[in-house]
């Protein structure tokens, strides 16, 4: 059967924050942290929703020590009054939250939203919580990819799509730019655990999302009809995330994912795209988000 939330270990005195955890992966990441001990901090960026999933994981998990706190990833001036009202050490970041394939729309910052959600909101919120989570003993940061993300590349002429957008190349860039990140980190971060996690095929309300917002009625049903016939539950795409933040033995870089061609299945490292990997990019992509965000890592001397 291989590895399942039964194995998660006991994350008492532990504190973790996990965004977009209101709805699936990231409301079942945060689910099964305060089911095994974990002092948990749901952000989420609609109040409603947001309540609805905490109301639930407290049904779940009574004497769980959870709190709901607003965030919204494609705002930086959400991303820095969030990250400024957290107090005390942080030993696992799960940067879940995401939006995947949409018609194109605009940050409040100016940001093309996928690439400025999926990305830059996380790169700006886990710079700006480096210092709690230097704190901790030893902290990890898992980044939520995309298999999609594989077929992604950053198109540094073009970031924000504005003069060509295709709704799912952005996607791919935007995912892709997860992996490229969580390696860099993981490199210039010495003192932290940095990897990236991807579900393969779950059955999330992401697929449906873009076709919603574009009001094509047919392509959301189709949306619907293969997450049911092929996607695997959400609990289930949540695992190599809960992997990568609890197992005893990861490797900083390294991506995991479901072990069954990467689509299905108990969670493992799994191949990750070599370009994703390349220092000469890191430095470039790491440059750029700091120069986007106006977010620089206090990072401790070598």
């Amino acid at each position: 059967m291989g590895w399942t939330a039964d194995d998660i270990p006991d994350l008492s005195g532990r504190r973790a924050i996990v965004t977009g955890a209101n709805s699936g992966l990231g409301y079942h990441t945060a689910l099964q942290l305060a089911r095994h001990g974990a002092t948990v901090v749901m952000a989420c960026r609609s109040a409603e929703r947001g309540q609805e999933a905490y109301d639930r994981v407290m049904a779940a998990v009574p004497k769980g020590d959870v709190t709901l706190a607003p965030l919204d990833l494609a705002d930086l001036s959400s991303v820095r009054a969030f990250a400024a009202r957290q107090d005390g050490p942080l030993d696992v970041l799960v940067n879940n939250a995401g939006v995947m394939a949409i018609p194109r729309r605009s940050t409040a910052d100016g940001f093309e939203m996928q690439f400025g959600t999926n990305h830059l909101g996380h790169f700006a919120l886990t710079g700006l919580l480096l210092p709690a989570l230097l704190a901790a003993g030893a902290p990890r940061v898992v980044t939520v990819a995309s298999a999609v993300g594989y077929l992604g590349r950053l198109r540094f002429d073009d970031l924000q799509g504005e003069r060509r957008y295709n709704k799912w190349s952005a996607y791919a860039q935007s995912k892709f730019a997860n992996l490229v990140f969580a390696k860099e980190l993981d490199r210039r971060v010495e003192a932290l655990t940095s990897m990236a996690s991807h579900p393969g095929y779950a059955a999330t309300n992401l697929q449906t999302a873009g076709p919603k917002m574009s009001g094509r009625k047919l392509e959301e049903k189709g949306a619907e009809v293969v997450s049911a016939v092929i996607g695997q539950s959400a609990a289930s795409g949540a695992l190599p995330s809960l992997y990568a933040a609890t197992a005893p033995v990861v490797r900083g870089g390294a991506v995991y994912g479901p072990r069954i061609a990467q689509y299905r299945g108990a969670p493992a490292r799994v191949f990750a795209p070599p370009a994703a990997g390349k220092p000469e990019l890191g430095r470039r992509l790491w440059k750029v988000s700091e120069d986007l965000t106006g977010v620089t890592y206090d990072l401790p001397a070598n």
